[in-house]
């Protein structure tokens, strides 16, 4: 799955075009690294975003095309918060 995709559908960031911006601004690590909005999340890799007021942290629990509100937050694993 992409990570735009993966941010929009596990609702870290509201839309895909945000996560598409913060991605392209250098914003988001996978695996320690940079990524673009295009990069392929697998299970188990790990994800930093960085906002004004810190980073989040949290590992890709599973991969769904759509989740109900409610499950959303079981695709991921918040390792350090704000």
């Amino acid at each position: 799955m992409r990570l735009d995709k993966f941010l929009k559908v596990s609702r870290i960031l509201k839309r895909r075009t945000v996560a598409q911006e913060a991605c392209d601004a250098g914003k988001v690590d996978v695996n320690g690294r940079s990524a673009k909005s295009g990069c392929k999340l697998k299970v188990g890799d790990t994800v930093a975003v960085h906002f004004a007021g810190g980073t989040l942290t949290f590992r890709v629990k599973m991969l769904r095309e759509s989740v109900k509100k409610e499950e959303a937050a079981d695709m991921y694993e918040i390792l350090t918060e704000l």
